[in-house]
């Protein structure tokens, strides 16, 4: 007969700073699909967003934040 021993380790999800971070910013409204395109300035995707509602009255928007995250055993 075989027997297994199984240990269970705590693990936790962090994000990593050095990986940056990509914000996406698309306008949902009817017909529009305007988007911001990848950016690595979350501030520059919202920049574009706020000229974008001033220019046409859109107001409705989806926030897309893409980042790396590295997980380690818990302390």
């Amino acid at each position: 007969m075989t027997r297994s021993v199984l240990r269970y380790v705590e693990h936790v999800i962090s994000h990593v700073p050095d990986g940056g971070l990509t914000a996406v910013i698309t306008c949902v409204a009817d017909g529009c699909g305007g988007t911001s395109g990848p950016r690595d300035d979350a501030d520059d995707a919202q920049d574009w967003a706020l000229a974008h509602t001033g220019r046409t009255g859109h107001d409705l928007f989806r926030r897309e934040y893409v980042d790396h995250a590295r997980v380690t055993r818990a302390q």
